[in-house]
């Protein structure tokens, strides 16, 4: 499948923001939690991301089928809610997209970026590219977050 990865721009926004709804669906039916924030997060909050975020799209034919964001401080660069659409999802798009979102910031010491734990196929990606668990966060009797991260070799 012939995807380009592009640099999202402001007008992305509403298109991005229904595919994160999309995609964090199962996630919050893994959890049985539908309150979970990228299920309620507003235009105007992922614009004000936008706003002091790199944001990445993956397009096929003018047509939004993932996203990844992040942002670099402190020598690690922080990535977020690799998204792909539920319909496009086990084909590559979500490791062209984390690979693209390290490659922009290869000045980065290391990268840093959390899932869920019952999120297998994340946890199976990341793995995947190099990232190693350092540390869990129990957010509810539901959700324990693993937060990975990867030291950049480049």
């Amino acid at each position: 499948m012939e995807i380009k990865i592009l640099d999202a721009d402001s007008k992305d926004m509403e298109e991005i923001l229904a595919l994160q709804k999309a995609a964090y669906r199962s996630e919050a039916k893994i959890y049985d939690d539908y309150s979970i924030s990228p299920l309620h997060q507003t235009i105007e909050e992922i614009q004000n991301e936008f706003n002091n975020q790199l944001f990445i799209k993956g397009i096929k034919e003018n047509t939004v089928l993932g996203s990844v964001r992040g942002y670099e401080k402190n020598g690690t660069c922080f990535i977020g809610k690799l998204i792909v659409d539920p319909t496009y999802q086990n084909k590559g798009i979500g490791t062209k997209l984390l690979i693209e979102i390290e490659n922009r910031f290869t000045h980065a010491q290391r990268f840093e970026l959390f899932t869920g734990h019952k999120s297998s196929k994340n946890l199976h990606l990341y793995d995947k590219l190099g990232y190693k668990e350092f540390k869990r966060k129990n957010i509810s009797n539901k959700l324990t977050l693993i937060f990975l991260e990867k030291y950049n070799n480049s």
